[in-house]
């Protein structure tokens, strides 16, 4: 991040926090710290997260980064909130689907029949 965009009032993190902490319309969780470490090279990163919702607005979750290579901070916009929820939906959607075709191909090679075919 270039220093262009730091100013006496902080960054745009700072900025958006701050803008959204202790409004009446907004609510928040607590910040969560994850310390994950990569099992090839087991270096360690840290992330802090919080997630803010505006009734409005939507869910605008802050995020630091602490590893090897520096930290950072991010702020997440509702858009890419909505975009990361929609994904993992989709691919819990996919997951679903294929594990029940799986439990129906080995019901059917053990000779279960369906629950709507037993009555015919």
């Amino acid at each position: 991040m270039d220093n262009t965009e730091r100013t006496v009032l902080g960054d745009a993190f700072d900025r958006k926090m701050r803008g959204m902490s202790g409004a009446p319309d907004c609510i928040c969780t607590k910040a969560t710290t994850v310390r994950a470490v990569s099992k090839v090279l087991e270096l360690s990163q840290t992330f802090i997260v919080q997630t803010f919702r505006r009734r409005e607005e939507g869910d605008t979750v802050f995020l630091e980064y602490v590893g090897k290579e520096g930290s950072m901070r991010l702020p997440l916009p509702p858009e890419v909130t909505e975009v990361i929820a929609r994904q993992r939906d989709a691919l819990t959607t996919m997951a679903r689907k294929r594990q029940a075709k799986a439990a129906a191909l080995d019901r059917k090679a053990r000779g279960i029949k369906p629950g709507f075919a037993k009555n015919k």
